[in-house]
């Protein structure tokens, strides 16, 4: 299938220039979020305009920078939106129907969100969109204090994925993550969210004039220990705080961490007996907001784009989908946690959650029709009747390192996703789904890219394959651009979370349609 020429994309936009369009971003942004508008369900895709989603995505990332902040986000919107939360403990019969809009947590790390047509028929497929929300950190250890080290207060940390590689040295560095805490009034076990608002740690690097460098010979576990605090009571003569007593008492788990972090924690959740914690996950994050730059802002630089990106941009798309009385599909995008270790928990793709999810919504759907027995068949008829896009970002061109780019293949910041294609099977675009993507993207007033290494070059993977693979269904891999991909800090255009949203609506709202065109 030819590329599109870049004179064809300009005349596929719907405004003059890509420039054109990044500025006017600055005045855009200061509208209200777009996400609260309901008249936007209403619209078709080729009416949004992808500058007015810039400053919703970088309040997004800012506000939350870990996956568990991400789906508590994701769970605010959806009840917003008339979502209704499902408990997989209790039976879906008679719960769900056509019209409905629902969603499913794992974990607290990972989250799936559907609405079902309300000319649903069992039997009927769906239109789903999955992708990822974990990125590379640097977790807490189990037992994160560590002995004093010439007055630092340092933190035991170990890495997530690539983190703690050389993007990491000298950043300003916070902490955050879910808090596991006992009521001693009622023996209940809650979960909290923290987030300290301010960075506490750093990992120093060491200045040139001793003679040893900083780029990829440190050893991960003694030299990239990010300092907290100081404690010089040694020097002074004063009593060591390890002579007193342990904040939550003798076998504790706040035992076990630093104290003064224990009580910052401790205090942003609301809690005062230190005892009552009985575990955290917390991990490190960029503390830099994320925000716009270039001579006409048409950059976004912020911290785990990979892949708060493509899962923001599909999960607003749901939001923002249409719900016509004909439509008789349902619409689903799925967020994962543990892609980038290589989704094997059950909170990840590899997981039952997503096929459990549909084969539980259909089984629901189907006792409700009463006419259709559930069963294998049903299921299989299902998976035949939907389409997945696996959703990962993807490399962009590259400007200082071209021989890494492949001519025709190699996509470009602020012009529409790209379409991932592997000749490995490392992604799940064929020809079927190409056309079928191009199709949608033609009815969504988008341009699709292309995105292929090279064959010296070593391919990433998604949660397609897996996905795909498990359901059975037809399936595409489909990328935002962006640079810098596992680094602390990363770059993508200003107009590409809008670009996404507005394809991946595009895809929600038409892939019933589109499906007809190839039947017989």
């Amino acid at each position: 299938m030819t590329r599109h020429t870049p004179a064809f994309i300009r005349a596929r936009d719907s405004n003059l220039s890509i420039r054109s369009m990044a500025m006017e971003q600055a005045m855009m942004a200061s509208r209200a979020s777009p996400v609260a508008n309901d008249g936007l369900n209403k619209v078709d895709a080729k009416e949004l305009k992808p500058e007015a989603f810039t400053k919703p995505y970088c309040e997004f990332m800012t506000e939350n920078p870990t996956v568990f902040h991400a789906v508590g986000y994701f769970k605010e919107k959806l009840a917003k939106a008339g979502y209704k939360e499902l408990s997989h403990r209790d039976s879906w019969i008679g719960k769900l129907e056509p019209g409905g809009k629902y969603y499913v947590t794992r974990n607290g790390s990972s989250i799936i969100a559907f609405a079902v047509g309300k000319a649903y028929k069992p039997g009927n497929g769906a239109a789903m969109i999955a992708g990822h929300i974990d990125a590379l950190t640097a977790r807490l250890k189990p037992t994160s204090t560590k002995p004093g080290n010439n007055g630092y207060v340092q933190l035991g940390v170990a890495q997530y994925a690539g983190a703690l590689n050389e993007t990491w040295w000298d950043r300003d560095l916070s902490i955050g993550g879910r808090v596991i805490v006992r009521d001693p009034d009622t023996g209940k076990t809650t979960v909290k969210l923290a987030k300290l608002d301010w960075p506490i740690a750093r990992i120093p690097t060491l200045a040139p004039h001793f003679g040893i460098g900083m780029m990829g010979h440190n050893n991960r576990e003694t030299e990239t220990v990010p300092i907290i605090g100081l404690d010089n009571s040694d020097v002074r003569g004063a009593a060591t705080t390890s002579s007193e007593p342990p904040l939550g008492g003798v076998g504790s788990f706040a035992a076990t961490q630093p104290p003064k972090l224990v009580k910052l924690i401790a205090s942003q959740i609301g809690v005062q007996d230190y005892s009552t914690i009985l575990n955290w996950e917390l991990e490190l994050y960029d503390s830099q907001p994320a925000q716009v730059g270039g001579m006409d802002k048409e950059f976004i630089f912020a911290g785990r784009i990979d892949d708060k990106l493509c899962s923001w941009a599909a999960f607003m798309a749901l939001l923002h989908a249409k719900q016509e009385e004909e439509e008789g599909i349902i619409k689903l995008v799925a967020l994962f946690d543990d892609e980038e270790i290589g989704s094997l928990l059950r909170q990840g793709a590899r997981g039952n959650f997503l096929p459990l999810t549909v084969e539980r919504a259909v089984e629901s759907l189907a006792a409700r029709d009463g006419k259709t027995p559930f069963g294998p068949g049903l299921m299989g008829q299902t998976f035949a009747n939907s389409f997945l896009v696996s959703s990962d970002v993807t490399h962009a061109a590259h400007p200082n390192f071209t021989q890494t780019n492949l001519a025709e293949h190699s996509p470009r910041l602020n012009v529409g996703v790209a379409l991932c294609v592997d000749a490995s099977a490392h992604m799940t675009t064929d020809s079927v789904s190409m056309a079928i993507l191009d199709r949608i993207a033609t009815l969504a007033g988008t341009v699709n890219q292309r995105h292929m290494i090279r064959n010296d070059s070593r391919s990433g993977g998604t949660v397609g394959p897996m996905l795909s693979s498990a359901m059975g269904c037809k399936a595409a891999d489909v990328g935002i651009p962006q640079l810098s991909m596992h680094s602390i800090r990363a770059t993508t255009g200003s107009l590409d979370p809008g670009l996404g949203l507005k394809f991946y609506k595009g895809f929600l709202d038409n892939w019933e349609k589109v499906d007809k065109e190839w039947r017989p």
